[in-house]
């Protein structure tokens, strides 16, 4: 056992997360627990790794010293705070974003807090946030507010002192403009480098760190494209010779730095990559997948080349744009070396002989390990969850059919491990969301759970989703209660004709948009589902409209009518709560008290037509949980209370 493995273990128990003995049935703390480490980074040249560990329900930041095998530093933010995203801002210095929890979020809130620190701990600065202040041992020095979200654009890794940030100004500032700016990581002193032309940009720098192109936006949905010097400038104009382009995303210069590398979609098909001429505005195509938009486009720490682009159609794969790059070389070697895995090489020293990879799987939550490209060897750093044994888990397996209009449709079926996959019981779980969101393969807590327990677990992408192309993201427009359900009631009807399911023994539940279908397809389809589960669901449709945080905001209730049309009548038709007299399945209702995505009050709506309805049902509030479980806690009292209506109404 290597010396870092010891270290990870000690900090494991001292984390409280030890390694469970094996029982003949997995225990719900398993996968009701956080992670134990996660986004592993090692520094530009190669001598600490940095990474994120889950204690007491927060992320804390440690950095880790890899010649002496030994944590030297870390952050843990006090009361509600955690560390979010983070970089690497040179050799020995780190910035981090300061998170807050809030239970009725289901994401934890940033408000564009960047913190920074030395690895060792020292020279701990509030570098740029809306308080305006930093904290210097005793005393308080005053800085100028900046009002706005801020992300780190560029580490520029090559300037121990400085780094990049993209701010995006709150609603309320005089300044309505995405801005660039450099800071000193040292000081949180900044300066403006550029503005977007429009309200909103993406950016992106060259690799001597000069900001060059933007894709500017006023409405965030037609885009136009600037260009600059490198010694920066005012913003010229290019259009693009190719004007069906849409959702244009600049993604990395190349070599001669006179292209850029675009993430774009065309006719509303799966979005490509093309490359820009910046002197001509021509596009040229260089690679597009049939179904799916790229999951990630991977760059070359060392040579900044684009590499790779990684995709999901069913199990993960990747398309080689430069496959003789060292960087495509030691992926495919990765690839060979961890079989059954996909494999990321997360972070790079500057010399590149020394990265970070992480692999994982359906049944793998997922490993780091070091790479050294010198020996050409793998060390084992971290589990993500280590308590979680890979070879007790279920497969996961790609499906797609066609739904009863014709177009295809695709999905994943977990099957219970030791059980061929024949005339099982069944708990179909659609996705939140509904546009943007869709299921990956790879490890899912509450389907291996559910797997545990001898259930498969089929989830579906249906139209409506994202990564398939705005085509087919748009084909769920105003189809939430119809046709999504149908590719998901469609695909319910696949697997038992193929034999893997029992038709007689299937419950459908979900969370978000997942809860809505839960209910909406048993409504749709009562003899198909012995019973239906929503969790933190929205049931009254008219409902949305009034209550939560998506309609407190104008672009809210564009994005509501554009998705759900603005004809009343059709909201009650599509509610569960207009129609609980249909409902034949056993009914479970899981919401969170302080939830403001999908309110209380839904929940609330669905009880009361239930009752009207004379309609049996179970209720579990959780009061100081929001949209989404944060507290372990909470997530194994809901895990109980979950398999404990199944074994009611399946036959297990």
């Amino acid at each position: 056992m290597n010396k870092i493995f010891k270290l990870c273990l000690c900090l494991m128990i001292w984390s409280g997360l030890s390694v469970a003995q094996a029982s003949p049935v997995i225990p719900i703390e398993h996968f009701s627990k956080d992670f134990a480490y996660r986004n592993v980074k090692i520094s530009p040249d190669g001598k600490y790794l940095a990474f994120i560990s889950k204690v007491d329900g927060k992320n804390n930041l440690y950095v880790l010293d890899i010649k002496k095998s030994k944590i030297i530093s870390g952050v843990n933010f006090s009361e509600n705070a955690q560390v979010g995203r983070y970089e690497w801002s040179g050799d020995d210095r780190l910035v981090m974003e300061k998170q807050y929890l809030r239970g009725w979020q289901s994401f934890p809130k940033y408000y564009g807090e960047l913190f920074a620190m030395n690895a060792d701990g020292s020279r701990k600065r509030y570098l740029v946030g809306y308080k305006g202040e930093m904290q210097t041992g005793s005393a308080v020095r005053k800085a100028t507010p900046l009002y706005g979200t801020s992300f780190i654009l560029d580490p520029l890794e090559h300037d121990e002192d400085h780094i990049l940030i993209v701010t995006r100004p709150w609603n309320n500032v005089k300044e309505p403009k995405t801005v660039v700016y450099e800071v000193n990581v040292n000081t949180g002193y900044r300066k403006r480098v550029a503005g977007s032309p429009h309200k909103s940009g993406w950016f992106l720098t060259d690799r001597q760190g000069n900001v060059r192109v933007v894709s500017s936006t006023e409405n965030y949905v037609d885009f136009e494209f600037f260009v600059r010097a490198p010694e920066g400038g005012e913003w010229q104009p290019l259009k693009l010779k190719n004007n069906a382009l849409r959702n244009i995303i600049p993604v990395a210069f190349s070599a001669s730095g006179k292209d850029v590398f675009l993430s774009a979609s065309e006719n509303g098909q799966p979005e490509g990559l093309y490359k820009l001429d910046l002197a001509t505005g021509k596009t040229s195509l260089i690679f597009q997948d049939d179904v799916v938009s790229p999951t990630s486009v991977w760059v070359d720490p060392t040579s900044k080349e684009v590499y790779a682009v990684e995709l999901e159609a069913g199990y993960p794969s990747y398309a080689f744009i430069d496959g003789d790059s060292k960087s495509s070389i030691k992926l495919k070697s990765l690839l060979a070396a961890l079989p059954n895995s996909q494999v990321h090489i997360f972070s790079s020293s500057r010399d590149g002989k020394h990265s970070v990879v992480y692999a994982y799987s359906d049944t793998d939550p997922g490993q780091y390990y070091l790479y050294s490209e010198k020996e050409k060897s793998l060390k084992f750093l971290f589990s993500e969850r280590g308590w979680i044994k890979p070879q007790e888990m279920s497969a996961t397996k790609p499906i797609a059919f066609k739904a009863r209009d014709g177009m295809t449709i695709h999905g994943y079926l977990t099957s219970p491990k030791g059980k061929a996959a024949k005339n099982l019981p069944l708990v179909v779980m659609p996705h939140g969301g509904p546009h943007g969101p869709r299921d990956f393969w790879g490890f899912n807590a509450d389907t291996q759970l559910l797997a545990s327990r001898g259930i498969a677990v089929l989830t579906v992408n249906f139209r409506g989703s994202g990564g398939y192309g705005k085509s087919f993201e748009r084909a769920g427009h105003q189809k939430w209660g119809r046709e999504i359900q149908f590719d998901i009631i469609d695909g319910t009807k696949y697997v038992v004709e193929q034999g893997y399911v029992n038709p007689e023994n299937m419950c459908i539940m979900g969370a978000s948009f997942g809860g809505y279908s839960a209910l909406q397809s048993s409504i749709l389809a009562p003899e198909l589902f012995k019973c239906a589960i929503g969790v933190v669901g929205v049931y009254d449709l008219p409902l949305m409209f009034e209550e939560g945080d998506i309609s407190e905001h104008e672009t809210g209730r564009t994005y509501l009518t554009q998705v759900l049309g603005s004809d009343p009548k059709v909201h009650k038709a599509f509610s569960p709560s207009y129609n609980a007299d249909k409902l034949k399945a056993k009914v479970l209702i899981v919401h969170g008290g302080e939830d403001r995505r999908a309110p209380i009050e839904q929940a609330e709506s669905l009880i009361e037509a239930l009752k009207e309805a004379d309609h049996p049902y179970e209720y579990m509030l959780l009061e100081s949980e929001g949209h989404g479980f944060y507290k372990a806690q909470h997530r194994q009292e809901y895990y109980d209370t979950v398999l404990t209506f199944l074994n009611k109404n399946l036959k297990l």
